[in-house]
């Protein structure tokens, strides 16, 4: 194991650095116990995004926040396959010290890459927590309207980051943020509105269906513990792209594809939260997301 370097001067407190194929990759870890949970992020967000779920889990076990390469706080890098990622996320935990089998609790992408990971490494699965997670099917079950306003949008030139978009976002962050602590908040929030960092949250969101396409050619989840959290509110993120009616088509595809992926999985659950956003689920129910994944650590540990 490699000795872990120490945290620059702008980051929150906290967490340390690892050097892990060749990559500096920023990790925290909090509480004791196992299995181990691993938060997930969605595209564009990073490790002490979920600082208030990591701190609830680290009551019930081990619970760690990191940074995928391109992002937060590690190395940046060139956009990965999802394969790549997974293998990266082994190789830290490896040298992190973690031991397996892993929860791993993905959010929006993160889904993709949790579920990936338990394709590529089956047995170091303890279960999954997966909070609104993207997946392949989605668009098939979208209504025409807003398939092709999706399309349309895809087809769009490259988002610009401006001056005034970085600024749009900064009411957003700071709303998603508001109960985490000032020394935890402040630096994130610059971070966030970092336009590199930006600009790979955009760039991960736009190659979803390679991603996709990746997912597909793995098998299907089968005695894998597992609860999936959709949320159904909609919130100023989505408004910046969609127009509310096609975000309530979108947030019915999504349950329609959350209610299928349980169906699939043996003992699987999907709990519907009518009070969460999708970027906004564990700031806003965070009793929901810590409920799932207590009921989760007692069908492991018993």
């Amino acid at each position: 194991m490699l000795p872990p370097t120490a945290a620059p001067a702008d980051r929150p407190p906290g967490g340390q650095f690892h050097q892990v194929l060749g990559r500096s990759l920023y990790l925290d870890r909090a509480g004791t116990g196992a299995p181990p949970v691993v938060w997930l992020p969605g595209a564009g967000m990073f490790s002490h995004g979920y600082h208030n779920v990591h701190q609830l889990a680290a009551r019930r076990t081990t619970s760690v926040i990191y940074d995928r390469a391109g992002t937060g706080w590690s190395d940046s890098a060139l956009l990965p396959s999802l394969a790549e990622v997974v293998h990266e996320l082994h190789a830290l935990l490896e040298t992190a010290g973690l031991q397996g089998p892993v929860i791993l609790a993905g959010h929006s992408l993160g889904g993709l890459y949790a579920r990936r990971y338990a394709q590529l490494y089956p047995a170091e699965i303890a279960g999954l927590l997966l909070l609104d997670p993207a997946h392949e099917d989605f668009d098939a079950n979208l209504s025409p309207e807003a398939r092709a306003f999706q399309d349309g949008f895809k087809n769009q030139p490259r988002f610009e980051i401006t001056p005034e978009v970085v600024e749009a976002y900064r009411p957003i962050m700071a709303a998603m943020y508001a109960t985490w602590p000032a020394e935890i908040r402040d630096p994130l929030i610059a971070r966030h509105l970092s336009p590199a960092r930006l600009s790979v949250g955009l760039d991960e969101g736009a190659n979803v269906d390679r991603f996709y396409q990746e997912i597909r050619q793995g098998p299907p989840l089968a005695g894998v513990p597992l609860i999936v959290l959709t949320a159904m509110g909609i919130d100023a993120s989505q408004r910046m792209f969609s127009p509310e009616p096609i975000i309530v088509a979108q947030n019915a595809a999504k349950l329609a594809t959350a209610e299928a992926l349980v169906r699939s999985v043996p003992g699987a659950e999907n709990r519907v939260l009518d009070d969460a956003s999708h970027a906004m689920l564990h700031g806003q129910r965070p009793d929901a997301v810590d409920q799932a994944l207590g009921d989760l650590l007692a069908r492991i540990r018993a």
